[in-house]
């Protein structure tokens, strides 16, 4: 008797009373029968369900895409959890509407001088020890506006937004070395570094990439400008990138394409950047040692671009901190195996996944034993000397991720599929199944990193075309959850994604997750990490005059604000002070000011800043927005604007 049918007899076997029965709707047998389900069916749904009070044993963080927020998603229930308010304002988070987030959203995420509401979030990577996670940070970077995030896994909350003063754009980041000493920001569009003009017709000559690598430091919980540096690159357009572990730490490996240079038509009959960019027969895979390029920085090597400090691109080629190994048109994915010796690569526009083997590209680097170089000097090895071998998979791979028993998993966008083959072993035939559809991203539990667990794959979906009912034209992608645990790969449940377009992800065991419950001791400014310097406690509680100036020091607990009532002149700088003095879990607050575009969250223990000219006379009420206690509405009050010459 297979899994399904041990269920159904197990089910059907219970003594349930006769009146419980016609409240269900019926036993399992006729419900089936009635939805139309199978047993395969009942087996999925019992893989995944997750009763109420229990937990998933997996997290999954997948970027939010252009909505600017990170998803924070249970496994196996496929149940939302969290958005992570990142580049975007967030209400419900007090995120960008007021309160102390704004300094980071709009004071720190200010990139050339310009507010920004919105970026495009690729790439999540969560903080590594060892070459693990270790759940303590998550790092994001923002495609259209060259930027990255840092999120603290204590309370998912984004502390930190640097902006790169080389790049316009950025795709491949914010990949994590093995114990994240740096995270990797690469260009994707190349530019005049720095920003500035420079006509396309100048494209070979003043335009260029660049690796950043943003030094993080681990004590403070935040990446520090002042010792990071970049690798200036070629003109191609960068893609993703990953990090050496084990044999191959203290380098990295990043994808490229348009390494024909292509710019679009230029209005001279030229073709458009798409089939421009597709004439050679290969692009290029960039080796750039790290180790080196410290060394050549720290000896003075660099110059310095807009404040950061440059490797240029003819030292990084005559010093060999850059190499370059051909890799199939087009590609997409770039991963580095569980045990560092093999860098797979999958091109869109071919049919296989490309193994490297690291060490035959060290040995060739060290022995001098080069092709030829490109046309700024890098030099390039030979390709069949630099694989270890190739898998034919399918139409369109794009990327890939790895299990605990040595296979990888690579998605297959043309032909909507997740082929499973073993990266060690390269004459296992591989196994394709089915996803819907056109797979982008997948991940694994914590399949990119150096221990990963197997067990489920995702499939991010770039469409979900006939999965869903009809919300319009623009209809959601789709996630889908697969079962990699048997001899055969199951797809058992579906999950629409309806904010973004979703790319990358990562899946972490959820214990790794050591998460807040309540800032202590009250008055907590979660973006410092210490006793913001308005807080106060209960008795506490005042309003301070001083001109035009209004301090307002503010405590609020279940079912009230003190003080309720706040008086003020048109004209007024008024700074709220608040001070969530509650400690009891999951007793969040929140304060608004009806007109006044104010909304901030009140998590037990925060502590808050809003500061606002008072600038348009009347009665405006103030209310807690979350529905705290059966005295919820009664907690309010009144902001009053008295009018000049009132």
């Amino acid at each position: 008797m297979n899994g399904a049918g041990l269920i159904l007899r197990l089910l059907t076997a219970c003594e349930v009373e006769e009146e419980e029965h016609e409240a269900l709707g019926g036993d399992l047998e006729s419900i089936m029968e009635s939805r139309g389900l199978s047993e395969a069916d009942i087996l999925a749904a019992a893989k995944t369900y997750t009763p109420s009070g229990k937990l998933d044993e997996y997290v999954l963080l997948a970027s939010g895409g252009h909505s600017g927020l990170v998803l924070a998603i249970g496994v196996p229930s496929m149940r939302i959890l969290k958005y992570v308010a990142v580049f975007s304002p967030e209400p419900f988070q007090g995120y960008g509407m007021g309160g102390l987030g704004d300094a980071v959203l709009y004071g720190e995420g200010k990139q050339r001088g310009r507010t920004l509401t919105w970026g495009d979030i690729h790439h999540p990577n969560l903080s590594e020890t060892n070459g693990d996670y270790d759940g303590e940070f998550m790092f994001v970077n923002d495609k259209a506006n060259s930027r990255i995030a840092v999120i603290d896994l204590t309370d998912f909350m984004t502390k930190q937004i640097v902006t790169n003063p080389l790049l316009a754009s950025s795709h491949g980041g914010a990949i994590v070395t093995p114990n994240t000493e740096y995270v990797l920001e690469v260009s994707q569009y190349a530019t005049p570094l720095g920003g500035g003009f420079a006509p396309l017709a100048d494209f070979q000559k003043s335009y260029r990439g660049a690796a950043t690598f943003w030094k993080f430091d681990r004590e403070k919980g935040r990446i520090d400008p002042a010792r990071s540096f970049a690798v200036e690159l070629p003109p191609y357009a960068q893609d993703i990138s990953d990090a050496g572990k084990f044999a191959s730490d203290g380098y990295v490996f990043l994808n490229s394409w348009d390494t024909e240079m292509a710019a679009g038509t230029l209005g001279e009959g030229k073709p458009f950047l798409e089939s421009g960019a597709s004439q050679n027969d290969m692009d290029y895979l960039h080796v750039v040692d790290l180790r080196k390029a410290e060394s050549l920085v720290a000896a003075g090597r660099a110059v310095e671009i807009n404040g950061m400090r440059v490797l240029p691109l003819d030292v990084a080629a005559k010093e060999h901190v850059l190499v370059f190994v051909p890799e199939p048109k087009s590609p997409h994915g770039c991963d580095v195996t569980p045990d560092g010796t093999g860098i797979v690569v999958a091109g869109k526009l071919d049919t296989h996944a490309s193994v490297y083997e690291f060490s035959k590209i060290k040995d060739l680097i060290e022995r001098g034993e080069f092709t030829g170089t490109d046309p700024f000097g890098v030099s390039v090895l030979d390709f069949q000397k630099s694989l270890r071998g190739q898998v034919e998979i399918g139409l369109g791979p794009l990327h890939t991720t790895f299990d605990d028993t040595g296979h990888a998993y690579t998605s297959v966008f043309l032909d909507s599929t997740v082929v499973r083959w073993n990266y060690t072993q390269l004459d296992e035939p591989p196994v394709s199944m089915p996803v819907q559809y056109n797979i982008g991203h997948l991940t694994a539990a914590e399949g990119d990193t150096a221990h990963p667990k197997g067990k489920w794959v995702v499939a991010m979906n770039k469409m979900s075309q006939d999965r869903y009912v009809g919300t319009g034209p623009l209809q959601p992608q789709n996630f889908q959850l697969i079962d990699i645990s048997g001899p055969t790969m199951q797809l058992i449940a579906d999950l629409p994604i309806g904010l973004g377009e979703p790319h990358y992800a990562q899946l972490i065991k959820a214990d790794k997750l050591k998460t807040l419950q309540t800032y202590t001791p009250a008055g907590v400014n979660p973006y410092t990490d210490a006793r913001g310097t308005g807080a106060v406690a209960p008795g506490e509680e005042r309003v301070e005059r001083s001109g035009k100036k209004v301090d307002v020091y503010m405590t609020v607990i279940r079912s009230h604000f003190t003080p309720d009532t706040i008086e003020v002149n048109e004209g007024d700088e008024v700074t709220l002070h608040i001070t969530s003095i509650e400690q009891a879990r999951d007793q969040t607050h929140g304060f608004a000011i009806d007109m006044y575009n104010v909304s901030v969250s009140l998590e037990p223990g925060r502590y808050e800043e809003v500061t606002f000219l008072a600038d348009t006379p009347g009665v405006f009420p103030f209310y807690c927005t979350e529905f705290c206690s059966a005295l919820h509405l009664e907690m309010a009050g009144y902001l009053l604007v008295r009018p000049k010459g009132g």
